[in-house]
């Protein structure tokens, strides 16, 4: 409650948000000479405190919004359309942002997401191609440290290796490996941004095996690195100040401040030359529509009515079963092996064993498969689940746990208008503002995609003799968690929120960074596009400066 938390005087830029876009640019910008101020909604969480985190996650009775401190009247949000979403369990307010509670995989979008619509006949394509996010690729990934094989023979080209060499494969992945290479499915292994080596001051990694929702280490990436990095190079970065609303002159031209509250129920104003909105898929649209007035009457950068539009996130499909040979579950906690093969052709089968998709369903979207060795029960979670002690205790161990595999698929969510973040006056936040509305339900061509990832995991499955367990499908699917195309990109105004350097069409000096401006989200996880276009758009914003 001591900080201060005043506004600072002559700031080239203000940063909304403390994730990995806002902290890539914040850092960018200061270290080459600009005053910034960074406003983060939620607090600094103590690195020390990561420990206890740990344990609190490996007990059944804490959930993953507990660990971050998510939930109550600040976090408040009603769901709606076919589909509960269950947002507080997706997000992290506070600096560092989703990135401290990510799994750290991160994928290149190959060169088809780009151009969907030109492929496929669906949703939107890019205002740009791979090639011009090609270099800022391989810069996001030095900056956040992958380490890979670059062995993938299914990803766009590429121009370097990555920084760091491929963690082992996993012993799981041994057991998948027999079975995908007798049905003819190429594996290959899967970039992290997590440490196989010491890296950018980092160790590597040691095996706490919580790498969601937390890892106490360090060795997996977070955002707090580049926030350190950008208060060192000169930035301010201030805490636990929502920003309330973003004002502009009165030609509706430019942006003016950004009205934030401090924890002591202040107000203030910060004023910039400047400002970057990037405060995830969700928050970013519900502060712009917060943000009407006369000249935006359906909220601020709205003319083209699509803020808070087309919605759209990954979708789960999975497949577990149980096989008469240990596993080894748990003993890692990420991925070490993934397939790419049906990314770009879904429906394709192979010459050994996976049936092609049939007649009349090929409208899929790419099928990301990933093969995961932390599926079924945790020995932790046994032990605690319902008490017993010595030979009990370790039966009942025995019995559940070391044998199951588990064949995971995200797959593309076709963005549609239908799909919204919108605000609801009906409940609101503890400033009294109206709470964030998510709007969702599916389509059939992502049913239709999540039915023909099933497929696949079953033929996986069947080849190692495993007994199905249970399955995850259209009827039961959930988000992964990434917010994406709420203030989508484009050429023209009248169907996109902002251009290709994610500079708004309707302000001169708002721009927009994060996965909110993605038209099309493929089926790789974002974190690494979010970084790549947000080293795009700070080269674009330090033109003007």
């Amino acid at each position: 409650m001591s900080a201060d938390r005043t506004p600072s005087d002559g700031v080239d830029v203000c940063v909304i948000g403390a994730g990995p876009a806002g902290a890539l640019i914040a850092h960018r910008l200061a270290a080459g000479g600009h005053e910034v101020t960074v406003l983060e909604a939620g607090p600094r969480f103590d690195p020390e405190q990561r420990i206890e985190q740990m344990e609190d996650a490996l007990r059944p009775a804490h959930g993953r919004p507990d660990i971050w401190g998510m939930g109550g009247e600040r976090d408040a949000f009603t769901s709606s359309g076919d589909r509960h979403y269950p947002l507080n369990h997706t997000r992290v307010k506070g600096v560092g942002g989703s990135t401290l509670h990510w799994q750290g995989m991160v994928m290149r979008l190959h060169e088809r997401d780009f151009a969907v619509a030109s492929r496929d006949g669906v949703a939107a394509d890019w205002p740009i191609a791979y090639d011009d996010l090609r270099p800022y690729y391989a810069e996001a990934e030095a900056a956040l440290g992958v380490a890979g094989a670059s062995d993938n023979p299914f990803e766009p080209p590429r121009e370097q290796p990555h920084p760091m060499p491929a963690f082992d494969p996993s012993h799981s992945d041994s057991i998948f490996a027999e079975a995908c290479e007798a049905l003819g499915i190429t594996t290959h292994s899967v970039p992290n941004a997590r440490n196989s080596e010491g890296y950018d001051g980092r160790s590597a990694c040691v095996g706490y095996g919580t790498c969601q929702p937390v890892c106490p280490s360090g060795a997996k990436y977070d955002a707090t690195s580049h926030v350190e990095k950008a208060e060192k190079a000169g930035a301010r970065v201030i805490d636990r100040v929502p920003v309330q609303r973003l004002e502009h002159d009165d030609a509706g031209e430019r942006v003016t401040a950004a009205v934030y509250a401090t924890p002591d129920g202040e107000t203030h104003r910060q004023e910039a030359r400047e400002f970057v909105l990037a405060a995830g898929g969700v928050e970013t649209p519900r502060l712009l529509l917060l943000s009407e007035s006369p000249q935006y009457p359906d909220g601020l950068a709205n003319s083209s009515g699509l803020v808070g539009r087309y919605f759209h996130e990954h979708l789960f499909a999975g497949t577990s079963g149980v096989i008469d040979r240990e596993t080894r579950q748990h003993h890692v906690g990420f991925n070490t092996t993934e397939s790419h093969q049906f990314y770009d052709e879904p429906a394709a089968g192979t010459d050994r064993g996976i049936p092609a998709a049939d007649a009349g369903a090929d409208d899929l979207g790419p099928i990301k498969l990933e093969f995961r060795n932390y599926g079924g029960p945790s020995p932790v979670g046994v032990a605690l689940s319902d008490g017993g002690w010595g030979d009990g205790l370790r039966e009942r161990i025995s019995d559940t746990y070391g044998s199951h595999l588990t064949v995971g698929a995200l797959v593309e969510q076709t963005p549609r208008r239908e799909n919204y973040v919108g605000l609801d006056p009906s409940r609101t936040d503890d400033h009294g503002n109206p709470v964030p509305e998510i709007h969702w339900g599916l389509d059939d061509r992502t049913r239709r995609t999540l039915r023909r990832a099933n497929a696949i995991q079953e033929t996986i499955l069947a080849e190692l003799d495993a007994e199905i367990t249970w399955q995850i499908g259209p009827e039961n699917t959930g988000p992964a968690f990434h917010h994406m195309g709420t203030t989508r990109m484009g050429t023209d105004p009248d169907g996109s929120v902002v251009d290709a350097r994610g500079q708004t069409h309707d302000l001169a000096n708002l721009w927009l960074a994060g996965s909110s401006v993605f038209p099309t989200g493929g089926a790789m996880n974002p974190t690494l596009t979010i970084a790549a276009l947000a080293l795009r758009t700070v080269d674009h914003l330090e033109s003007v400066l």
